[in-house]
């Protein structure tokens, strides 16, 4: 295994490990996939992908990657984190050990932060799906050397990552290169045919919406010895604005970018609350456990976004639609319908039981894409979308009304520990945002926090 800046680490168990590992961020059990040869699967050429960023989605994208056609074969494997690589690694040997599409040999197992370097080399495809931070950088190198991609949502915590990765984006159309982004519903059937019914006209012109994504909190990790802050906060980025964003990004953005998709633009401006109420402890970082976002369109449309991580509460997470004409909701409660004005249901779908997971159709389609020549680019509502919720949590972050243009070009950072660059860090640097004597970080005050 090639090493370079290795941590002083390796301290999660292969229990703790496989037991996180085991689902992927959709629910989908690892074990439950099927080894079989796609229906897109065509010609006898292998595609070599590499896989950058080990942890739990990562694995879960590799074998999505290894399921869809007979001739992919996973040649590269890189992560900062040695453990992570390797746990990983034995996972996908479980299914695909025998089979000849696990071609990982040690001197292709890369550990570091510029392995993703040597890894994407090597690949026709590359897997993106590290904690977000990282992925404007990861993108642009391979795009750079000519590689279609797989990246996971968001493609950027900041507004200068969602130029970056625009401005990379632009390469990527040049060189005809397909690029599918891990924002899954716009790839399930369900969302598909509700999305094919409202461009018929079946709800009229949408007027407003309401999007949810309520749930408990993320787990965390006790900090270890051996951990420096710089390892405690990538193993917890989901609770760091610089890893992760905040859950307007990491979660709600899925329902985000189907209210962008259903309305067919993105907003022009938000404003919005937000705060810690229950979620207050050390542990919990810096983001908060609520916020509540409302964005207006160019049209007029006016979205309700809101989401919660408090344990003992409502959970809800879905999308709502009204139209001039009558009703669309994606799921909750009433199910995927479409109800007139007088809330009657004129359209159920009721086939999600046996449909495929939109996990494996999106690497199904990118292969399917490669092989037959054509071009997937979701490069631009990717980043749109992530753009869009990047300007809710600056809202809730700061409380002020925003503007998307004047958000989208803001280098403004939300404390003033974080001014570097994914390129420039390593083991031997500070944590770009450190703890004050009591063990506490940083948190966004409303009225107080800078953000344009």
């Amino acid at each position: 295994m090639n090493k370079k800046n290795k941590p002083i680490h390796n301290s999660i168990s292969r229990r703790s490990f496989v037991k996180v590992s085991s689902v992927t961020a959709g629910g989908l059990l690892l074990h439950s996939l099927p080894l079989r040869a796609s229906a897109y699967a065509a010609g006898s050429d292998t595609i070599k992908v590499a896989l950058i960023g080990c942890g739990s989605r990562g694995t879960g994208a590799a074998f999505q990657s290894l399921n869809a056609d007979d001739g992919i074969k996973l040649v590269a494997m890189a992560d900062i984190l040695e453990d992570r690589l390797v746990e990983s690694y034995d996972l996908l040997s479980q299914r695909y050990g025998d089979t000849g599409k696990l071609d990982v040999p040690e001197e292709h197992k890369f550990v570091g932060f510029d392995a993703y370097k040597d890894a994407i080399a090597l690949a026709d495809v590359v897997l993106l799906t590290t904690p977000t931070f990282f992925r404007p950088l990861h993108f642009e190198e391979a795009v750079s050397k000519g590689k279609h991609v797989f990246m996971e949502k968001p493609v950027a915590v900041d507004p200068a990552g969602v130029r970056r990765v625009l401005e990379s984006g632009k390469i990527a159309k040049q060189k005809n290169l397909n690029v599918v982004v891990g924002l899954q519903r716009r790839y399930q059937n369900r969302y598909r045919e509700l999305y094919r019914r409202h461009q018929n006209g079946d709800i009229g012109e949408i007027i407003s919406g309401q999007v949810y994504w309520n749930q408990g909190p993320f787990r965390t990790l006790d900090p270890q010895p051996d951990w420096s802050e710089l390892e405690y906060q990538i193993r917890n980025h989901f609770h760091f604005i610089w890893q992760a964003g905040d859950q307007v990004l990491d979660q709600m953005i899925h329902n985000i970018d189907v209210a962008n998709w259903f309305i067919g633009e993105h907003p022009v401006t938000a404003q919005g609350m937000g705060g810690r109420e229950v979620r207050t402890g050390k542990e919990y970082g810096q983001i908060f456990d609520h916020n509540y976002v409302e964005y207006t369109y160019p049209s007029g449309v006016v979205l309700s976004a809101q989401c919660r991580q408090i344990p003992n509460c409502f959970n809800l997470v879905t999308e709502r639609f009204n139209g001039s004409n009558g009703f669309l909701s994606t799921g909750g409660p009433e199910g995927p319908t479409i109800r007139d004005r007088k809330q009657n249901v004129h359209f159920r779908y009721d086939n999600d039981d046996n449909d495929p997971s939109p996990y494996q159709i999106e690497h199904d389609e990118l292969y399917a894409s490669i092989r037959n020549g054509s071009i997937i680019d979701n490069t631009d509502y990717g980043a749109k979308s992530s753009m869009t919720a990047i300007m809710g949590f600056m809202a809730t972050y700061s409380g002020q009304f925003l503007e998307w243009d004047k958000a989208l070009n803001s280098d403004k950072r939300m404390y003033p520990h974080h001014d570097l660059l994914p390129e420039d860090l390593d083991w031997n640097v500070p944590a770009p945002v450190m703890p004050n004597d009591d063990g506490y970080y940083p948190i966004p005050i409303p009225g107080v926090t800078e953000v344009i």
